[in-house]
């Protein structure tokens, strides 16, 4: 019998509630108090306990420690798993997370499947504005980047490689990285995160 598609059903008004819960479900099926996880990811209890309670939007480099502090990734912790073979998410209800201080933005366009570790997003930097420092994840974490649009200065460790439209660039993602847009207009990436390595 074959399946039918699921329509993923969260609209982009419920993502704050949504991050809200997924950040508190991951963080107590860790059996982690507020202050443990602050230990471990770097942010403020006071700000893990904002998010908590959807009173604000973590910046990108926030949400990064605190997915990493956890062991997750960023669409886990925007959007609810689903399972199923076919998954159809609408460009309205696809998780965004957008970062008011640099302007950086990120659309999750892969479903959260639970025991796959891919996740895939495009991300949008405005004119020279850069993503933010990334923290480096566990080893056997993976990412690929591939430019859709404009001119991009990869940061990974102490390596720099400048991508142009067109190109694509592959990384073991266990140093710190950020992104930067060298040009006057926005840059658009796909990027995808691969943490499949780390099962086992």
């Amino acid at each position: 019998m074959q399946a039918e598609p699921v329509e993923i059903e969260d609209s982009v008004a419920d993502q704050l509630r949504i991050l809200a819960a997924e950040l508190r479900r991951h963080r107590k099926d860790r059996q982690l108090s507020l202050e443990a996880l602050s230990l471990l990811s770097g942010v403020s209890r006071s700000m893990i306990s904002k998010i908590e309670r959807g009173e604000t939007v973590p910046s990108t480099g926030t949400l990064s420690r605190l997915a990493e502090a956890l062991g997750t990734t960023f669409s886990q912790l925007m959007a609810h798993p689903v399972e199923s073979e076919i998954i159809v998410i609408p460009a309205d209800r696809q998780p965004i997370l957008s970062d008011t201080a640099s302007g950086y933005h990120r659309r999750c366009i892969s479903p959260v499947l639970p025991g796959r570790g891919v996740d895939w997003v495009i991300n949008t930097l405005p004119a020279l504005g850069t993503s933010g420092e990334f923290v480096a994840h566990r080893r056997g974490v993976e990412e690929y980047i591939y430019v859709l649009k404009g001119r991009l200065e990869a940061r990974v460790g102490a390596r720099r490689v400048t991508l142009e439209t067109g190109d694509a660039l592959y990384f073991q993602a266990h140093e710190t990285h950020q992104f930067t847009n060298l040009e006057a207009g926005e840059c658009e990436y796909f990027l995808i995160i691969n943490s499949s390595g780390l099962r086992g």
